[in-house]
């Protein structure tokens, strides 16, 4: 999937934050929907603006971002 066609970033648009192309839907806002168990189908059937192809897109831009990112083992203090 190619998800320039269907991403775009614009410091006009939600401050920067990556959205769908034609839309103030950000991928994090999709993220946060599927994170809290929406299916597709009512992503899709309650933002008509979006296609799959544009909902795939975002989870392809979410999984190269995170493919740049370098994460670091946390381990929790004592008191």
């Amino acid at each position: 999937m190619d998800w320039h066609q269907h991403i775009h970033s614009s410091p006009d648009v939600l401050l920067g934050k990556p959205v769908v192309k034609g839309t103030r839907i950000s991928v994090e806002f999709l993220l946060g929907l599927a994170a809290a168990g929406w299916s597709q189908q009512q992503i899709l059937d309650n933002y008509p603006g979006l296609t799959s192809e544009s909902l795939a897109a975002a989870f392809s831009y979410a999984r190269d971002a995170l493919g740049e990112l370098s994460f670091h083992t946390l381990t929790a203090r004592e008191p």
